[in-house]
């Protein structure tokens, strides 16, 4: 598929989260052809997050895990993974911790 204009193209979005809670998503005309790394230019994250370093993070499309070099397709997602501040598990059992001290019989 192409573009509304009717030139070929790719529109994709590029999303990263800096924080809990937080995107930073920027929706892009890109011409066919592009791979992720094309799409990491022109979204201008870098400029914006000056401390994200693309070469360490993970970088996926809709969920699985993808090379700088990888095309992207029409309505792509490109997503950058920080690392996990907290380990689910161990994030479970504080929560559960703290419901059971909550609720607990005095």
């Amino acid at each position: 598929m192409g573009r509304v204009d009717g030139a070929p193209g790719l529109r994709v979005t590029v999303a990263y989260s800096p924080r809990a809670g937080v995107v930073d998503e920027v929706p892009l005309n890109l011409p066919a052809g592009a791979s992720v790394r094309d799409a990491l230019a022109a979204s201008g994250l870098a400029a914006r997050h000056p401390a994200l370093d693309f070469a360490a993070l993970r970088i996926g499309v809709w969920g699985k895990l993808r090379e700088p070099g990888d095309a992207l397709r029409d309505q792509d997602r490109v997503e950058i993974y920080r690392p996990l501040s907290v380990d689910p598990k161990e994030a479970r059992r504080l929560r559960y911790r703290q419901h059971r001290e909550r609720y607990a019989p005095k």
